[in-house]
């Protein structure tokens, strides 16, 4: 796939699949900007990925949920690189309570992150390409969540399930400006996030026995899937969530 000439913007890309999207965009020949939060050091990996496939990037701190912060990444990105194509709204929060003692300050702050930052960078992107007139591509780093109940996770699939209807509704909304919208639903993907089953031997054999292909993904496999929807290739896709779980969906329970 070749995205030279294009500008993206990936958030939540200091780790996992948003830092593997980042390397891979950049391998492909986009300029690419890293959002982050948390302190300088945060980005630092990824910027030294991207430079060792010789890649275009800049880091940007930027808390997805607040309006402010979202338009200054928008005009950062324009101002450094004069443009911007793709948009992949990654950054992704989530905890575990039972339902009955959910404290609502972490379902706020979690709706915040998964939802209200994705309609904030989602708007905030497509008034960009709007200008533009060239087109572009806003791609959405779901779950299979959007689908599948989580135990203990209310909150995570409520925002992804919103998330999907997201996607669903702007994708026909866009598409006049030639703007395409899709999730990715990842299913048991290998990153710090899911640290607690994977180092719980009886939890990580449970999720095995549910995933058809009996593996762990890697960030790098959502990685090529975001890299095909974000190219010239994937021009006549949108409105969907593209699977990526090992069969896990088709076979599952909520674990």
């Amino acid at each position: 796939m070749n995205l030279s000439g294009k500008v993206a913007v990936v958030t939540g890309a200091g780790t996992g699949i948003g830092q593997a999207i980042a390397v891979a965009f950049a391998e492909a020949g986009a300029s690419v900007v890293v959002d982050y939060v948390g302190g300088p050091a945060v980005p630092t990996e990824t910027l030294s990925r991207i430079a060792a496939v010789q890649g275009k990037a800049i880091a940007v701190a930027a808390d997805i949920s607040n309006p402010d912060a979202v338009n200054e990444l928008v005009q950062k990105t324009v101002t450094t690189f004069g443009r911007l194509d793709i948009f992949v709204n990654n950054a992704g929060i989530e905890k575990k309570f039972a339902f009955v003692d959910y404290p609502l300050e972490e379902w706020l702050k979690i709706i915040a992150v998964n939802l209200t930052g994705p309609f904030l960078c989602s708007q905030a992107a497509a008034r960009q390409m709007i200008l533009q007139g060239n087109g572009g591509r806003i791609i959405n780093i779901s779950s299979i969540h959007e689908d599948l109940p989580l135990l203990t996770n209310a909150p995570y699939c409520a925002s992804k399930g919103g998330l999907r209807m997201l996607m669903r509704t702007i994708a026909v909304e866009l598409a006049p400006h030639n703007i395409t919208v899709n999730n990715i639903g990842p299913g048991a993907i290998y990153t710090p996030i899911d640290f607690d089953v994977q180092n719980d031997p009886a939890l990580n054999a449970q999720l095995l026995s549910e995933i058809p292909l009996r593996r762990w993904g890697q960030p790098e496999e959502v990685a090529k899937l975001a890299l095909y929807l974000a190219s010239d290739d994937a021009s006549y896709v949108t409105g969907s969530t593209h699977f990526i779980d090992g069969g896990m969906l088709r076979n599952a329970g909520g674990l």
